[in-house]
């Protein structure tokens, strides 16, 4: 039996690259993000889903209504697709942060590190992980969608490729980026990386 996870990153909003936002809420998708939803819409209309996940954030939810809606079935928001809790480091300029000494050491030490008053990726991983496993222990079969967040997805991808959560950055996913991932008994395997649905 081999269940199918579909991760999209939330589409865009006008701070991608600029800020990080983290856990804020009050972040919606630009123009351009609104774009980018319906078009993943189009790309999973003829695609056997069960379920769509979302991440809590307006910017994932929005994401998710869109492609949800096409498919007549509702999100189902969970916090274990939440964006990585960044602490004092949510709404700081990547400008700033880059002569942040603790930056500088989690961008180098992604498994061991911890964001100041935030989150590990240890614990990250651990809470997307453990909910993808209830999915595929009652779904076994099933293809669902996951809204979710860079690093969330980042986690989930490294754990079940067998790779160190330092390798983080070898995993590139744009705003609206699909990356499909198929997991049984035997193991698992990433078919596509950051597809876009543009394409």
């Amino acid at each position: 039996m081999t269940a199918t996870f579909h991760f999209v990153r939330h589409a865009m909003h006008g701070l991608v690259g600029r800020i990080l936002v983290g856990r804020s809420n009050d972040v919606p998708l630009s123009p351009e993000g609104y774009n980018q939803t319906q078009h993943l819409a189009a790309w999973f209309r003829d695609k056997a889903v069960s379920r769509v996940y979302s991440s809590p954030r307006e910017r994932a939810r929005a994401t998710a209504q869109a492609i949800a809606t096409d498919l007549a079935l509702e999100p189902e928001i969970t916090p274990a697709l939440d964006e990585i809790d960044v602490g004092a480091w949510s709404g700081q300029s990547f400008d700033a942060l880059e002569h942040d000494p603790e930056w500088r050491r989690w961008c180098k030490a992604r498994r061991s590190a911890r964001a100041p008053a935030g989150e590990s990726m240890i614990g990250v991983q651990l809470r997307a992980v453990s909910y993808l496993e209830q999915i595929r222990a009652t779904r076994p079969t099933d293809a669902v969608i996951l809204v979710s967040h860079l690093d969330v997805i980042r986690a989930a991808l490294l754990h079940y490729l067998g790779l160190s959560l330092n390798h983080y950055d070898r995993l590139e996913i744009a705003p609206a980026g699909i990356s499909t991932l198929v997991v049984g008994e035997w193991g698992a395997k990433l078919i596509t990386l950051n597809e876009s649905a543009l394409a």
